[in-house]
C-alpha cells in the first residue's frame, strides 16, 4: 500500500498512549510499508528510538507537514501484523478492555522472527573424470582440505553440509572456494521445527452412530452456509463429541479449508492427539506452552505456508494464522482455562465466535456439562444444540454412591476414606481392576466449614462463602463484609469447624499405609514438572503399571481408562466454598467430569461421592448425571442474583501503590457510577487479596442486562481515568469474570 504517512501503535502498554500517532514516511521507505508491519520511531520529546506497528497507511496528514517526525526503519526481526489481526486486536480493545498494543500482544502470540533450522546438502557438478582430473591437481599442489573435500564427493555425489565442515574438517571458506570454481554447489532447504514426533498408524474407522451422522448432517450443511452458525453439542461422557469433531474436520479439509481446535492444556494429552494425527497424518500441528519459541514461531509459520489443516491446542492457538479457516472447535467448552487472566480479559468462546464472522467460518463447542452461559444461549436460539446421551461402547453410566462425612464423623471414622470407599478400593485391588481417586482442592483455600454438621461460614448479604484473611477475620470478596472468625459452629455447636488442609501427598500416604502392596501413582504440580511428566504418568497408568492414579482436577480431563472401574471423589463440596457466584457450576462440572472416568470399558463402573453437604443440588444432580436438572434450578438462581448469563458483569479493579488512594479513587469510581440510574454498583470493596507486591487492591462489581452498556460503562471510566492529572491509580477490567476478585 502506497502513502505518504503511517499511523503507528506504540509499544507502550499504557492507557496514556493507547492511541495511533501518525508519522512521516521518508524518501528511502517510499512504497516499501505497508499495514501491520513493525517500525521503530523516534518517540517523545527525547526521540528515543522505540518500536510500533503500523495500523494505517495514508495520503491525509492530520497536523502539519513539518510537526510530523519520520518513522526511522523497518523492524526485520519482528514477525508483520496481518490486517485481520488489527482488526481483532481492535474488537477485543473495545469488547474488553485493554490497551491496542496488549491486544496486538495477545493476537500475535509469536511476535519476535525466530532463526529458522537449514538443511544444507553439497552436491557435485562436475562429471566424474573431469572431477578426478581436478582431484589429481588438488594433491599434485598439496591442496589437502579441498582433496579430501573432493574426494568424498566424488564417492558419494551428494554430502550433508554439517558433515563436511564437522568430521571432514573443511572451513566454510573451502566449500565457497569450490562452489565458486563451478565444482560443487550448495543446497539449502529451511526445516519446521516440528512438535508432534508420533508414528502414524493405521487404525480402523470408527463407524458413526445414527445419532453421530445426524449433527454431523446437521452442521456440515449449515458449514456451507455464507454465514455459518455456532452449535453446542452437549454430549455425556463417552458418548463420541470427538468423532463428530474429526468427521466435520475431514470435510472442512477436502473442501479445501482449515480448522482450530481448541482443548484445555490440561486435557491436551497424548490420547487426544494420537486421534487427530492418524487421521490427519502430516497435517496436524499443536501449540502449548510447553514449546520452545522456536517451536511456536514455525508452526505459524507452517501454518501460513499451507503445510499444516489442523492446530491443536488451548486457547493461543486461537490465533493461528490460516488463511483458509473453515471451521473452529472448542472442546470441553466449560472450562474456566478458556478465560484470559491478563488483560485484555478476553474468552475465547466469544473471540473465536468473532474470528469465526470474519473469515466466514462455523464453530463447534462441545461439552459433557456445557457452561451455563452457553446453554443459555442454546436455549434462547443463539446457538443451535444437539444433544448425545447415550455411551458408544454400550455401557451405562456408573453407579452413584454419595457418602456423608458428618455421619462418617458421628460414626467414628476420621479417615479421609469413607467405609464404602476402603470396601471398594479392596475390592477392586483383589480383581486386578484400576481406580482413581479424585482430590477437589479447587477453592480449598481459606474456607471455614463444620466438619459434624456440613455448615460453611456464608456472608449474610451475597451467598457466598467467607474467606478466612489473616489477624482472624473472615471477609466476603463481594461486598466487603467482615465478622471475626468463629471457634466453634454456629449451628450445632462443634468444635471441628476449621478450614481443609489435606493434599494430594497425604492422601498417597494413607493408600500406601492402608494398601501396601497397592501399585500408586501421584498427578499433580509436583509430579508433572518436567516437559514430558504429565505424559509419561499417564502413560503408565494406561499400560496398567499401576491399581491407583491419585490426582487433583488434572486427572479427570477427557482421558480414557478403560480398566478404571472406581472413582472416588475426596471433599466434594470444597469448591463449593470458593466465594465465587459459579461455585455450584464448578461443583457440578468437575463432580460429573470426574465421575465419567469410571466404566468407560465393558466393565461397569462404580463412584463414591465424599461430602460434607449431600443435600446440595450440585452434588445431587451429578450424581444422578442429570445437567437439564441442575441447569434449571442454577438459571433460577442466576436470573434472581442477576448474574450472568441474565445480566452481565463488569468487575473494576483498582490498584494502587498507597492503600488511601486506591479506596479514594474506588470511591469516587462508584459515586460516579452510581449517578447512573439503570445500573447497579456493588462496592467497592477490598479485593481477595488485598495487597500484592506492596500494590493495594479494590474491586467494583457492576450488572446490566445489556453487555454494550458495560462496554460503555468501561469507555466512561477510562476516560474519567484520562482526565486525571498525575495520577499513580490504574484500572483493570474484566467482563463477564470466572473468578471472584
Amino acid at each position: 500500500m502506497r502513502g505518504k504517512y503511517v499511523n503507528v501503535i506504540v509499544d507502550i502498554a499504557h492507557e496514556k498512549v493507547d492511541r495511533p500517532f501518525q508519522y512521516r514516511i521518508p524518501p528511502s521507505l517510499q512504497g516499501s510499508i505497508e499495514e501491520g508491519m513493525a517500525v521503530t520511531i523516534p518517540f517523545g520529546k527525547g526521540n528515543k528510538e522505540i518500536a510500533g506497528y503500523v495500523v494505517e497507511v495514508t495520503d491525509r496528514a492530520e497536523y502539519a507537514e513539518d510537526k510530523l517526525k519520520e518513522i526511522t526503519g523497518i523492524r526485520t526481526g519482528d514477525m508483520p501484523v496481518e490486517a485481520d489481526s488489527i482488526r481483532l486486536a481492535g474488537w477485543m480493545k473495545r469488547q474488553y478492555g485493554s490497551t491496542m498494543i496488549n491486544a496486538l500482544k495477545t493476537v500475535l502470540p509469536v511476535r519476535q522472527k525466530k532463526k529458522q533450522v537449514e538443511k544444507r546438502t553439497v552436491s557435485l557438478v562436475l562429471e566424474e573424470d573431469a572431477a578426478k582430473k581436478q582431484l589429481a591437481l588438488y594433491e599434485k599442489k598439496h591442496q589437502t582440505a579441498r582433496a579430501r573435500m573432493l574426494a568424498e564427493l566424488i564417492a558419494q555425489k551428494e554430502l550433508p553440509y554439517e558433515l563436511i565442515t564437522g568430521k571432514l574438517h573443511i572451513t566454510a571458506a573451502t566449500i565457497r572456494t569450490l562452489c565458486e570454481a563451478g565444482i560443487c554447489t550448495v543446497h539449502s532447504e529451511v526445516l519446521y521445527r516440528n512438535p508432534v514426533k508420533l508414528e502414524h498408524r493405521e487404525t480402523e474407522r470408527k463407524k458413526l452412530s445414527d445419532r453421530q451422522r445426524e449433527i454431523v448432517e446437521c452442521i456440515a450443511e449449515d458449514l456451507k452456509q455464507e454465514k455459518p452458525g455456532v452449535h453446542l453439542i452437549h454430549g455425556i461422557t463417552g458418548s463420541g463429541k470427538t468423532e463428530v469433531y474429526l468427521t466435520l474436520i475431514e470435510q472442512v479439509i477436502a473442501g479445501g479449508k482449515q480448522a482450530i481446535v481448541l482443548i484445555p492444556e490440561i486435557a491436551l494429552t497424548y490420547q487426544t492427539l494420537i486421534r487427530f494425527f492418524n487421521r490427519f497424518p502430516g497435517r496436524v500441528s499443536v501449540m502449548n506452552s510447553r514449546l520452545s519459541d522456536g517451536e511456536k514461531y514455525d508452526q505459524f509459520e507452517r501454518a501460513k505456508a499451507g503445510e499444516i489443516d489442523v492446530m491443536i491446542g488451548p486457547r493461543s492457538a486461537l490465533f493461528t494464522p490460516f488463511t483458509r479457516l473453515g471451521l473452529i472447535v472448542i472442546d470441553e467448552e466449560h472450562e474456566n482455562s478458556y478465560k484470559s487472566e491478563s488483560m485484555p480479559k478476553y474468552h475465547a468462546r466469544e473471540t473465536a465466535i468473532q474470528i469465526a464472522a470474519f473469515q466466514g467460518a462455523g464453530v463447534v463447542l462441545g461439552s459433557a456439562t456445557p457452561s451455563i452461559e452457553s446453554y443459555y444461549r442454546a436455549k434462547n436460539g443463539a446457538y443451535r444444540l444437539y444433544e448425545m446421551t447415550e455411551r458408544l461402547t454400550g455401557g451405562f453410566l456408573p453407579k452413584t454412591y454419595i457418602v456423608d462425612l458428618r455421619q462418617e464423623l458421628k460414626e467414628g471414622n476420621r479417615s479421609i476414606f469413607s467405609r464404602k470407599l476402603s470396601l471398594l478400593l479392596e475390592d477392586r485391588l483383589s480383581r486386578g481392576e484400576q481406580s482413581i481417586l479424585f482430590l477437589n482442592r479447587r477453592g480449598y483455600a481459606g474456607f471455614i466449614s463444620c466438619r459434624s454438621c456440613g455448615h460453611v461460614m456464608k456472608c449474610p448479604h451475597c451467598d457466598v462463602s467467607l474467606s478466612e484473611h489473616r489477624g482472624g477475620r473472615l471477609v466476603c470478596h463481594y461486598c466487603g463484609f467482615e465478622q471475626p472468625v468463629v471457634k466453634r459452629c454456629p449451628v450445632c455447636g462443634s468444635k471441628y469447624i476449621l478450614g481443609f488442609r489435606a493434599g494430594t501427598e497425604q492422601i498417597e500416604e494413607q493408600v500406601k499405609k492402608i494398601y501396601p502392596r497397592a501399585r500408586v501413582l501421584r498427578m499433580d504440580a509436583d509430579t508433572t514438572r518436567g516437559r514430558e511428566g504429565y505424559e509419561n504418568i499417564l502413560s503408565a497408568f494406561a499400560n496398567k503399571e499401576a491399581d491407583i492414579l491419585i490426582g487433583t482436577q488434572m486427572i479427570v480431563k477427557g482421558h480414557d481408562f478403560p480398566d478404571v472401574t472406581l472413582v472416588g471423589i475426596l471433599a466434594a463440596d470444597l469448591s463449593l466454598a470458593a466465594g465465587d457466584y459459579r461455585a455450584a457450576e464448578r461443583t457440578f462440572e468437575l463432580l460429573t467430569q470426574a465421575a465419567g472416568r469410571a466404566g468407560r470399558g465393558e466393565k461397569p463402573g462404580e463412584v463414591v461421592i465424599q461430602t460434607y453437604q449431600p443435600e446440595h443440588y450440585s452434588v445431587q444432580y451429578a450424581a444422578e448425571h442429570d445437567y437439564k436438572g441442575f441447569y434449571e434450578e442454577e438459571i433460577l438462581f442466576r436470573e434472581m442474583m442477576q448474574y450472568p448469563p441474565a445480566a452481565h458483569m463488569l468487575a473494576v479493579q483498582i490498584m494502587a501503590v498507597s492503600e488511601e488512594a486506591g479506596e479514594a479513587m474506588a470511591k469516587k469510581f462508584a459515586e460516579a457510577l452510581k449517578q447512573k440510574q439503570e445500573l447497579r454498583v456493588i462496592g467497592p470493596a477490598p479485593a481477595s487479596i488485598g495487597k500484592v507486591n506492596d500494590i493495594y487492591r479494590f474491586v467494583i462489581y457492576i450488572k446490566h442486562k445489556d453487555y454494550e452498556k458495560l462496554v460503555e460503562v468501561k469507555d466512561f471510566l477510562e476516560e474519567f481515568l484520562n482526565r486525571m492529572e498525575n495520577r499513580k491509580e490504574t484500572a483493570y477490567f474484566d467482563f463477564d469474570p470466572v473468578n471472584p476478585y
